[in-house]
């Protein structure tokens, strides 16, 4: 009989304080705070910081907004996308600004500078708003190049080169501008500087009214032909009539404003 309150009372004893150990643990109970920008998955679904997958949603994101001063596209092109940084950051772009690769802004051929231009990667649908301030990319088959701050809003940065749907916008109004455009033929880039100089003197013989000239890049030597008349039907009949003997030079038609 004495055995069993024993028992008893060891287990009620024990019952309680199994259950005040529980009401503690409920009471010093926490959640979680919610992780920080600086933690939360990129663009490409891993975390910023650690690179680890994100369990974040997978659902398809909007398209980057655009000023409704802008209207609807005026044009659109799907190619390839690269991205530039170094050691072209804090160098002059073709629009006479220092590149900011932080700055949301990218290089195309042809657009007018300060183009306004929505950029979608079409693998993600992840989408940014650039402005045209230089010119490039100079390989066959892409038709942007992004900065360093919108290749990685968008998912380039990572694979280095992404297909994309390029929609441009109206371009701001310049005091002056010609709305033709200015155009020259550029051709290149040469791996020796000797061949660069040889198609320049060439050059300066087929078309004595031409600015021509050569210059150093990060990627090789450039020849550039400026047509005394800088329209985009004789700078298209100047590229047409270049031929260099290198294969991995061609001529390229580059709108100058």
């Amino acid at each position: 009989m004495s055995r069993r309150i024993v028992s008893a009372t060891m287990l009620s004893a024990f019952a309680l304080m199994a259950g005040g150990c529980h009401r503690e643990t409920t009471r010093a109970y926490q959640p979680p705070p919610p992780p920080s920008t600086s933690t939360a998955a990129n663009h490409n679904g891993t975390s910023a910081r650690s690179g680890e997958s994100s369990s974040a949603s997978t659902a398809v994101p909007s398209p980057a907004p655009v000023p409704n001063s802008f209207g609807k596209p005026i044009s659109t092109e799907i190619g390839l996308a690269s991205w530039y940084g170094p050691p072209y950051a804090g160098r002059k772009g073709a629009d006479g600004t220092v590149y900011d690769q932080n700055a949301m802004t990218a290089a195309h051929l042809t657009l007018p500078m300060g183009t306004m231009v929505r950029v979608t990667n079409l693998t993600n649908n992840e989408s940014v708003v650039v402005k045209i301030t230089d010119r490039g990319p100079f390989v066959r088959g892409r038709i942007i190049d992004l900065s360093l701050a919108a290749a990685k809003a968008t998912g380039v940065y990572r694979a280095g080169v992404a297909k994309v749907k390029v929609e441009a916008f109206a371009t701001p109004a310049r005091v002056n501008a010609d709305p033709g455009g200015r155009w020259c033929v550029q051709i290149g880039a040469f791996a020796r500087e000797s061949d660069a100089v040889k198609l320049k003197e060439d050059l300066l013989r087929r078309y004595t009214t031409a600015k021509v000239i050569e210059f150093p890049g990060p990627t090789g030597y450039w020849v550039r032909v400026n047509p005394k008349f800088p329209d985009k039907r004789n700078a298209t009949e100047v590229a047409d009539g270049i031929h260099p003997k290198d294969p991995a030079a061609e001529p390229y038609l580059i709108r100058m404003d």
